[in-house]
Formats: C-alpha cells, sequence, structure tokens
C-alpha cells in the first residue's frame, strides 16, 4: 500500500461513513455520488449499529451526558463513559447521518422532548452550563436543524480575554485551553454553515481561531514549549481531546465554508502531520481513549487508522491545493 490509489482503495474498502467523505473529499466525486454513499450511513455499517442502540424515548444509554445508573467509581477505575446521548449525536454527526432522515429527525425531536443535563436538569436543546459540552450541542443541533441560537448567544458571551474558550471559567479559570476552544469552535462553524451565523458569532470564531494560530496549535504562547505532548499524537473519535490533527481538519472545513487560504502559522503543525505518515502511506492510531463505548469503529492501538488517514490525508490535500 505504498502508492495513493492504494490509499484510497483501502479507505473504500470500509464503512459507509468514510467512503463517502473519500469520495467527496479525496476523489472530487460528484455530489449525486457521494450523496448516495452518506445514505447508506442510516442503513449500513457504523451508523445503522449506532442507531440500533437508541433508546424509545429518543436518547442513548438513557441519558444526556452520562449513561442511566452511571457511578463515578466507573469513571475513577474504568474511564468517562462515551455511550450516552451527547457522545452518540456527535458520532452520528461525523459519520453525516443525513440530518434530513427520517431517523435524525425522530431523535431530534424525542431528544428534545424527553432528555435533560444531568447538570441541572436543563431541556437538552438549551445547554448546559460547560463551554465544551454547549460547543458540541451548537454542533449537532446545527447540523441536526435545530434552533440553537441562544446557546450561541451564551457562547459568544463567555469567551475569554485571550480569545478562546475554557470550561473550567466557572470554577475561576481566565484562561483559555485548546480542547474548549476547538470544541466551540466546531459548534460556530457548524452554526455558521448552517444559518450564516451574526456578527457576533462569526467575530467569536476568527477569535478562537486566533488563539489557536498564535499558538501555531499546540505550543504554549509564554515559552514555545508544546502545551501538552499529546497534542500531537492522533486518536479517534476525539470526543472532548485536543490534538492538532483534529485542529486541522477544523481549518480545512472553515476554509471551504469561508474560501480563506490556508494560514502560513498553520505550517508546523502541517509538516508534524505529514512527517507522522507512514511507509504504506497510512497514519497510525496512537491512542484510544479509555471507557465505555457501543462498538469499536478502528484497527488497535499502532495500526493503521482509515480514520486518522482519511483526515490527514484531506488537510494535506486542502494544503497544497487550498481553494
Amino acid at each position: 500500500m505504498t502508492q495513493p490509489g492504494a490509499v484510497v482503495d483501502w479507505l473504500l474498502d470500509s464503512d459507509p461513513s468514510i467512503r463517502w467523505q473519500v469520495m467527496r473529499d479525496l476523489l472530487d466525486a460528484p455530489e449525486p455520488e457521494w450523496s448516495l454513499e452518506r445514505a447508506a450511513v442510516e442503513m449500513q455499517g457504523w451508523g445503522a449499529r449506532l442507531l440500533a442502540c437508541e433508546d424509545a424515548d429518543g436518547q442513548w444509554a438513557g441519558g444526556a451526558f452520562l449513561p442511566r445508573g452511571f457511578e463515578y467509581h466507573e469513571w475513577q477505575q474504568v474511564g468517562q463513559p462515551w455511550t450516552a446521548t451527547t457522545f452518540s449525536l456527535s458520532q452520528l454527526r461525523e459519520f453525516g447521518l443525513d440530518p434530513a432522515s427520517e431517523r435524525a429527525r425522530r431523535a431530534v425531536e424525542l431528544i428534545g422532548a424527553n432528555s435533560r443535563w444531568e447538570h441541572d436538569g436543563q431541556p437538552y436543546w438549551e445547554g448546559e452550563v460547560e463551554e465544551c459540552i454547549n460547543g458540541r450541542t451548537v454542533a449537532d443541533g446545527a447540523y441536526f436543524g435545530v434552533d440553537v441560537s441562544a446557546i450561541v448567544g451564551r457562547l459568544v458571551g463567555e469567551r475569554l480575554a485571550d480569545g478562546g474558550w475554557n470550561c473550567e471559567r466557572a470554577n475561576g479559570s481566565a484562561r483559555s485551553s485548546f480542547a474548549s476552544t476547538i470544541n466551540v469552535l466546531e459548534g460556530l462553524l457548524e452554526y455558521e454553515a448552517a444559518t450564516g451565523g451574526t456578527p457576533e458569532s462569526r467575530e467569536a470564531r476568527m477569535s478562537g481561531e486566533e488563539y489557536l494560530l498564535e499558538r501555531s496549535l499546540f505550543r504554549r504562547l509564554s515559552t514555545g514549549e508544546p502545551a501538552d505532548e499529546r497534542f500531537l499524537s492522533f486518536l479517534h473519535p476525539n470526543r472532548w481531546r485536543y490534538d492538532v490533527l483534529r485542529a486541522l481538519d477544523y481549518f480545512r472545513a472553515a476554509a471551504a465554508l469561508t474560501g480563506a487560504a490556508p494560514d502560513p502559522r498553520l505550517d508546523e503543525a502541517v509538516e508534524h502531520v505529514r512527517s507522522r505518515r507512514q511507509a504504506d502511506g497510512t497514519w497510525p492510531l496512537d491512542w484510544r481513549l479509555p471507557g465505555r463505548v457501543w462498538f469499536e469503529m478502528d484497527g488497535e492501538v499502532g495500526e493503521p487508522s482509515r480514520w486518522i488517514t482519511l483526515r490527514a490525508a484531506r488537510v494535506l490535500r486542502w494544503f497544497r491545493t487550498p481553494a
């Protein structure tokens, strides 16, 4: 698998959720072709498996952020669980489930009627209090056609002085974090794609981008050292976690919406992604988050990863041939 065509064939020999994105982002297939493949997400493979896990009330695992009956000793001993509604919806969005499909519309409506955040019983589509959670809720809601403008307004008002966000703001943090910022940015971008955004949300999104760009996507502004070595390792699914590949894929998606050229301050992160490509043209899964899942979607840690290879390949393709 040393030729680009062989890597693409390997990616296509996969789940519909990967195939349609390969067709769109790496092969420039006409929209009717990749849309037909995207429609298969609802009926086949990982998308169908995850939809089959949905509860009768529209939730997953009986809870908004946590499974029903979850006890915190599991988080301490095993890891954070990833089966509840918020993470399942985000996964379906990543798969590309058609928001106009009957299953998607039904889930969104039932979640609005039945799901409440564990924090204080807030209705699901009104959001919680934590910026990471609300950023993902905005992304999912905007993608699936929900009016999340009230949550967007709160996130805009919760931006910190350095331009980004931190989910510990309510506990006194005055400095932004990479992870909170990317979660909010992805939400604001999805909101902008769905609605055009507002002047305030667009300005906030640009300031969050600047927060990351000033730090070359992974460095401390104060010392220039990596803020976290794991930012340079690639995982999937990211859930709320940050790495430079996730950030680069965000900037690629933002450029597709706005037509912006790649910022030179992305160069170092792009070169890091390029340097991680293996001799066979793939990228490996460096690590995986512990915790309860519905099912695994990629190979073992250290093995070639289709998800990471897809994301890395389309980032490099965009960076070489910007719109």
